[in-house]
């Protein structure tokens, strides 16, 4: 039912997409995307005008790319390349020279196929900006699977009215969204620690002050009757984001697993849980049961 995002991105939410989705209001105007990442939330959703966002700027070139470029042109590009650097599951000198190669140019075609082979296909930058993933040796490949993921994505990118940008969320235009419009967010999860919020990817790390600056701007959101969305986990490993879940309680919260519904503020048994919820600003099963009554 959902497209698949050809990266493989840390915290990708596609696993989760039959439980974020629905939970948006069904008409937007303008829907945000505002932590982009693998950009599975917002190549699903409908809108009239989609904008995604990510500090990364790579990222945003090679959506640029995919968006720009025929599908057909990118898929032979691809096997041109794979041809080029012998590219295989054991090959890690030809992966090797395609990272030196990327690192000395930053080809946004050359970024998506280290994706597709290195290590657990992740996509990781050292303070440098050089991409500095190891090499997935008999486990990560270009594939079916992906080709698939890539031409569905590719052909939705260009279809949608999709516009691209990357900034920090804090110096995001909120003004072109509107009052009624809605702001998804997904950022890094200020008590888990992965390489997308480690420090040592060359771009701005993820700290208390972020994780402040973000519940004040949905704040703000609110009061200009903006609706939200915010991803994050209230309890990880032990850990616990206090400051989170107090300023949640002035808003809607949804467990994302099941399980975890009846969960109060003390939760008992937190120990070596991730308890993932979703933070809005609207009762959002009432708003689309009243839209499907208008529709009828």
């Amino acid at each position: 039912m959902y497209i698949k995002s050809p990266l493989n991105y840390t915290g990708g939410k596609y696993k989760l997409l039959d439980r974020i989705i629905p939970s948006f209001p069904q008409e937007n105007e303008c829907f945000v995307d505002l932590f982009a990442g693998g950009m599975n939330v917002g190549i699903n959703v409908t809108a009239n005008t989609i904008y995604s966002n990510d500090q990364i700027g790579y990222l945003i070139e090679l959506y640029d790319y995919f968006q720009k470029t025929p599908t057909a042109e990118v898929i032979e590009a691809i096997k041109e390349k794979i041809e080029f650097y012998s590219l295989d599951q054991q090959n890690i000198e030809g992966y090797n020279r395609l990272r030196e190669d990327y690192n000395n140019r930053k080809s946004p075609l050359m970024l998506f196929l280290l994706t597709c082979y290195a290590f657990n296909h992740q996509i990781r930058f050292n303070n440098s900006f050089q991409f500095n993933t190891p090499f997935g040796k008999d486990r990560s490949s270009y594939n079916a699977s992906i080709e698939n993921n890539l031409i569905r994505f590719s052909t939705a990118l260009k279809e949608k009215n999709i516009i691209l940008s990357s900034c920090d969320f804090r110096e995001f235009d909120f003004d072109k969204v509107g009052k009624g419009g809605m702001v998804y967010c997904d950022p890094p999860y200020l008590i888990t620690t992965g390489s997308y919020n480690d420090g040592k990817r060359g771009f701005g790390d993820w700290t208390k002050e972020e994780d402040s600056d973000l519940r004040a701007l949905l704040d703000k959101l609110n009061d200009k009757g903006i609706f939200f969305a915010l991803s994050n986990v209230f309890y990880h490993k032990g850990n616990a984001n206090e400051e989170l879940i107090k300023w949640s309680e002035k808003y809607r919260v949804t467990y994302l697993d099941k399980r975890y519904s009846n969960c109060s503020y003390h939760f008992k048994d937190r120990d070596a849980k991730t308890v993932e919820v979703l933070v809005t600003n609207y009762a959002w099963e009432e708003m689309n049961c009243q839209q499907m009554k208008l529709n009828l």
